[in-house]
């Protein structure tokens, strides 16, 4: 089975989205069934595609297409460009790591879309206006063409059926955690941090976007600071890519004088961030709604203590293992509260267990899922 991963993404720097790429494509050469995937990312992502992400398997192939990185050129390359390139490879399945507008009359084989989450109809403010129309539009449009529909969580289907009624009827769907794996890793501190690697340090990762709720993050680490419930050395650690959020953030971190107690990073590789995972006092992850956060069971896996706000799908992937806090009524003191109990709590030696999350379920799932269409 030839599989062609679409990842032609705007950012110049990795994201989520990009790892999600690299992590399909890793676990389906892990299977006897798949014999290529083809990775096709921009000719601006290729550079950091290959220093950033581990693709040393020969079953995969690293294509970048050089096109102008514009909302136009993309898109017109997602019509007409990728349905030609499915066609000169003879690919057997087409995976669109995020949704995209296509043209399903023009693909030779199924196409199968990663949903991550419904966020155009749930959090229409990360986009603005009017560019969220488009986002509904496009994600609306690829729902509809898709011959199946990979959530990542239970939680993202229970959305995807709200604003698509009966879509299971339409569609054939399925439900495929992202997957942890840091066994080929090997930890390293960050260049940024070199100077503080001494220090304790609150850690949270997420994009600069509304719903990651980071400003309630940054008002509590300087309520802890000031009410001296945290060592005074403690520094506060947010890595993630800039977004709409991002002006705001750093004005907050202005107001509130904190230029030198809270770092700012973005685009570490694997080994940074499982030193980072390793070595913080707690992850922080104050969301208000999530598609699955991958930071969440990447720091359970590696041991590390984790305070989360009480929404649907943390509890479906934290379950007992984290520490919940309310976001209603006074999510600030809710936060900071959930944050003393948990670094009172012992450290604990709880390595994540669940097969859910393991890269070979994810793997046989998919070919599973994909075996359904061809």
């Amino acid at each position: 089975m030839h599989i062609l991963i679409a990842a032609l993404h705007r950012p110049t720097k990795p994201t989520g989205v990009c790892r999600h790429a690299v992590n399909l494509a890793q676990c389906l050469v892990d299977t006897d069934q798949v014999t290529k995937v083809t990775l096709v990312v921009g000719a601006w992502q290729k550079d950091y595609f290959e220093k950033t992400f581990n693709l040393s398997s020969q079953k995969i192939n690293l294509l970048s297409v050089d096109i102008k990185n514009s909302s136009v050129s993309r898109n017109l390359w997602f019509l007409f460009g990728l349905p030609k390139l499915a066609k000169q490879l003879h690919s057997n399945i087409v995976h669109l790591s995020f949704p995209l507008p296509f043209l399903r009359s023009l693909f030779p084989c199924p196409v199968v879309t990663t949903i991550h989450d419904l966020y155009p109809y749930e959090y229409p403010e990360n986009f603005g206006y009017p560019n969220v129309i488009f986002n509904q539009l496009f994600l609306k449009q690829c729902i509809n063409n898709s011959d199946g529909l990979s959530c990542v969580s239970k939680q993202t289907l229970e959305f995807l059926k709200i604003y698509f009624p009966h879509i299971e009827q339409r569609k054939k769907t399925t439900v495929v955690y992202n997957y942890v794996d840091f066994s080929q890793i090997k930890p390293r501190v960050p260049k940024n941090i070199e100077s503080s690697i001494n220090t304790p340090f609150l850690l949270a990762v997420a994009q600069h976007r509304k719903n990651k709720n980071l400003d309630i993050l940054i008002q509590t680490y300087s309520l802890l600071l000031k009410n001296n419930q945290l060592k005074d050395s403690t520094k506060l650690i947010l890595v993630g890519s800039s977004g709409p959020e991002t002006e705001n953030i750093c004005h907050q971190i202005r107001t509130l004088s904190l230029e030198e107690r809270v770092l700012m990073l973005s685009s570490i590789d694997d080994d940074e961030l499982c030193w980072l995972y390793q070595n913080c006092e707690l992850l922080v992850v104050p969301s208000s709604t999530e598609g699955f956060c991958l930071p969440l069971a990447e720091a359970l896996y590696l041991s590390c203590k984790v305070v989360c706000s009480d929404i649907p799908i943390f509890r479906e992937i934290g379950s007992s293992n984290c520490t919940y806090f309310e976001l209603q009524n006074d999510s600030v003191e809710n936060l900071s509260q959930a944050i003393i109990q948990c670094l009172a709590q012992p450290d604990s030696d709880y390595k994540y267990p669940d097969y859910s999350f393991s890269k070979s379920n994810a793997a046989y799932q998919y070919i599973n899922f994909y075996s359904t269409l061809i």
